[in-house]
This record gives structure tokens, C-alpha cells and sequence, in this order.
């Protein structure tokens, strides 16, 4: 059995139907990717697995217990960790309350050592406010907010928008370290190339639908399917 496993998701925005129908799962151990257009309904994936957005049928079974209908906490405490497009991080605490915040209530919470391990730039600015760091900075530490509370699965919504192209570097290499150690991550990212290299699998997203699944070097030595879903 995977990991999660979702059946006939359908979620909305008021009365505007968003995500239809979609049927995918996520393994254990494995990076899988969601492609699409802006507005082809990636990121309400995201959150109706998290359980921001509530989806109003399907179902979704995360780790062999069905989550579809939990508040976003409950569905947290069960080692599901999204990180948003937006970051959400609390600028008005440093980067290290940040980090022992989010740890609190996890069941098995890392050292704060650990996190510092991988983020070094973090220790250093462990003193700084969250309204004092720089765009990578903030990534950093809202991926690493997801990490310390030892998660099964991680959503990352568009980790590198926006970011200089060396940050995006040493981010890739931080999640390519993640995926080697075994963490399971879905991912939604616009840059391509990094998505392509770093996903075992992608699902295609299309006006709510699911257009295509298939490795993601089945997509590479394929071009024509990106550009019949994407126009790339």
C-alpha cells in the first residue's frame, strides 16, 4: 500500500469546482511531482491533502488511516508537513523560536542540532528575526520548520519561486539530500529542469484534471509530452 493514496478528490472554492475527480498515490521513499499551468489547481492539491482547502468528496488515506475529513493539526500529528508558497513564518520570532515552535507538539521532534547540520546559514542567523531574512533564508527556514517535526511526507509548493539561481542551487542540494535519505516528498515547482532531476514521478495537471502520469525520464526523453500539456 502506498504511502497516500487518493480517490475521486474533488475540492472547491465556493461554488467553483477546482479539482475534479483526481485519482493518484504517493509511495513510500519516493519524490513525485505536480506539473501544470498557473491555475491548473496544483497548489488547492496541496492544501486539500493538508486540509486547508476541505475537499467535498473522495477520499485521502495517508499512512493506512483515511485524513480527508481532519483539521489541518490533526492531519499534521499524523507526519503529513506542508510547506506553503508564501512561507508563513512568524517574522516577529527569530529563527530559532521558530524552529522550537514548530517542534513542540510533534510526536518526534529533531534536534534543533540536526536542523543546523543541514542549514548552517540557520545557526548563523539563529539570533535573527524572521522579518530580517533574506528570500532563500526564509525558505530555509520554512523547510526546515516542516523537518523538525520528523514528517512521513512533506508538500512543498514552489520551494524555489523567486529565488537567485545560486540559493536554488544549494536548496536542490538540500532536497536531493532529503529524497537520498528516504523522505518522502510531493512536489509542486515551476522550474522544470530542477523538478525533472529531482522527482521520481510526475503527475500533469490540467484545469483540475490529471493529464498525464509517467516517470519523470519517461518525460525527459519526451519532450512532446510537455509541450502538448504545458506548451514547453
Amino acid at each position: 500500500m502506498s504511502l497516500l493514496e487518493v480517490e475521486g478528490l474533488n475540492s472547491y472554492y465556493g461554488d467553483s469546482h477546482i479539482l475534479f475527480s483526481l485519482d493518484f498515490h504517493v509511495d513510500s521513499h519516493e519524490v513525485v511531482a505536480l506539473l501544470g499551468r498557473n491555475g491548473a489547481g496544483k497548489s488547492t492539491t496541496l492544501k486539500s491533502l493538508m486540509g486547508v482547502v476541505r475537499p467535498r468528496t473522495g477520499t485521502i488515506r495517508f499512512n493506512e488511516k483515511l485524513v480527508g475529513r481532519l483539521p489541518p493539526h490533526a492531519i499534521a500529528q499524523a507526519g503529513m508537513q506542508l510547506v506553503p508558497e508564501e512561507r508563513r513564518i512568524f517574522g516577529s520570532l527569530t529563527v530559532e523560536d521558530n524552529l522550537i515552535l514548530a517542534g513542540l507538539n510533534a510526536p518526534s521532534a529533531w534536534p534543533i542540532g540536526r536542523i543546523y547540520e543541514m542549514f548552517p546559514r540557520l545557526q548563523e542567523r539563529r539570533n535573527s528575526m524572521g522579518t530580517d531574512l533574506s528570500g532563500g533564508e526564509q525558505q530555509m527556514l520554512a523547510i526546515a520548520r516542516a523537518l523538525i517535526r520528523d514528517p512521513k511526507l512533506v508538500l512543498l509548493d514552489e520551494p524555489f519561486e523567486g529565488l537567485a539561481p545560486v540559493i536554488v542551487q544549494d536548496l536542490m542540494k538540500t532536497c536531493v539530500q532529503l529524497a537520498s535519505s528516504g523522505l518522502t516528498i510531493l512536489l509542486v515547482e515551476q522550474n522544470l529542469p530542477a523538478t525533472l532531476s529531482l522527482a521520481h514521478r510526475a503527475y500533469i495537471l490540467n484545469n483540475g484534471h490529471i493529464v498525464h502520469e509517467g516517470s519523470t525520464e519517461e518525460i525527459r526523453r519526451d519532450p512532446g509530452v510537455l509541450q502538448r500539456h504545458l506548451g514547453v
